[in-house]
């Protein structure tokens, strides 16, 4: 068994991302997408803007463009007054420059006028017809967003392998990018094994089990920008098997199979994978609940690759050994930049924790933030990969290392988000 920490290291390894590889064809793995399509997706290039922002030199309120000297000394006690020229919204193209004892009035988000470079707030002032009293002498520049304070065209708004989030949407709408250059999403083809699976809409005889397998990990894949082929139940035999997961292979560029990679008389996946060609990497690995992990890599015709991920069938396990495993390598296959690892936080434990030590034990439960520190709440019921009643709403795996078999309440602890 691999220990967590080598198996994740080897997988990743093994994962070349999108911004690397080329289709059949040649191109690139990239598409155009409309700006209102392009949320969680992840940006392919560098944008870099065309213009300024903010664009030109505008007023942060509404009040009194003027001339900074013409207003440098006056009070409350010694008003200046200064002419109105010109009444400057947002939107209008200022037709006047302002001269010595001159003001424009202007309201939030409008262009200065030439010559003005200070805005005189409109608390600060009493206007009488076409005159303005100032009443206090404002700061230099005061309330100006000059042009390019924010960005310069030409630098890197938003970097490759970007996941674009509604922020971002909105920078690049600034941008006028209507259309962004993303990474195609991950295909991720998912198939349950077993005999004893029937689909959720079936009426359940005894000894059979619902397949949650398909829809759980169907969403999670769909969570993370992958786009999920479902291949539904197969049953337990060779031929059947073999043909489903060679259809799987060709079709996806990442394999989920629950089920069938233990070592029963019906656990065939690993003996399929190694006749259709597949690299083994990994049998299994030295965490709880998820000990059988089978990881393989396939060279198609074209020289493409499919990574393989066989996951025990248990429900539980089976989404640990997705959080732990297989999301990192989506994201990295995907081409999101930065760090793909899972993330570890310290929470203080608000249960007794125990473990058999033997394997990296990840128990179940809600992560929360409470006066600025993070908690751990413990799942209530029984911890074992079948019963996927209590993992609902989970947030966080607490995190025992090997030989360690208990933790009290109260102490510090590492989670890994979910």
């Amino acid at each position: 068994m691999l220990l967590a920490q080598e198996a994740e290291d080897l997988i990743l390894s093994l994962v070349q991302p999108l911004s690397l590889l080329k289709n059949s064809s040649g191109d690139r793995n990239t598409e155009l997408v409309d700006l209102i399509n392009a949320n969680q997706r992840i940006l392919a290039t560098d944008v870099r803007g065309k213009v300024d922002f903010p664009y030109w030199d505008n007023s942060a309120m509404d009040g009194y463009a003027v001339r900074y000297q013409d207003v440098a000394n006056c009070s409350k006690d010694q008003p200046q007054v200064l002419e109105i020229i010109e009444e400057i919204p947002a939107g209008y193209l200022p037709k006047k420059s302002l001269q010595a004892g001159q003001a424009a009035r202007i309201f939030t988000g409008a262009m200065l006028p030439p010559n003005a470079d200070t805005i005189v707030i409109q608390e600060n002032t009493q206007r009488e017809g076409n005159q303005v009293k100032i009443l206090a002498a404002p700061q230099p520049k005061n309330f100006v967003r000059y042009q390019g304070s924010y960005y310069q065209a030409g630098e890197v708004m938003l970097p490759a392998g970007s996941l674009i989030t509604a922020p971002d949407i909105a920078v690049l709408a600034t941008a006028q990018c209507s259309k962004v250059p993303v990474y195609r999403r991950p295909k991720v083809a998912i198939l349950s094994t077993g005999d004893e699976l029937i689909n959720p809409d079936a009426e359940l005889q005894p000894g059979q089990i619902v397949d949650s397998n398909q829809y759980a990990l169907a969403s999670l894949m769909i969570s993370y920008g992958a786009t999920p082929i479902s291949l539904g139940i197969v049953p337990d035999q060779l031929e059947i098997l073999k043909d489903k997961i060679s259809q799987a292979i060709n079709q996806a560029d990442i394999v989920l199979s629950t089920g069938g990679v233990s070592v029963g008389d019906y656990d065939y996946v690993d003996q399929i994978l190694a006749d259709l060609g597949g690299d083994i990497k990994i049998r299994s690995v030295a965490v709880k609940p998820g000990k059988p992990l089978t990881v393989a890599t396939f060279k198609r015709p074209d020289n493409s690759s499919c990574l393989y991920f066989g996951i025990p069938g248990n429900p539980v396990s089976a989404l640990v050994s997705c959080w732990r495993f297989v999301v990192p390598a989506l994201k990295k296959f995907s081409g999101l930049a930065g760090d793909v690892k899972p993330s570890f936080v310290k929470a203080i434990a608000k249960n007794d924790l125990k473990s058999g030590g033997k394997r990296e034990t990840y128990l179940w439960g809600q992560l929360q933030i409470v006066e600025g520190a993070y908690q751990f709440s413990l799942a209530g019921g029984g911890h074992n990969s079948a019963n996927l009643i209590n993992l609902a709403q989970t947030s966080g795996l607490a995190v025992l290392p090997i030989g360690t078999t208990a933790i009290k309440a109260g102490s510090e602890i590492m989670v890994m988000q979910v």
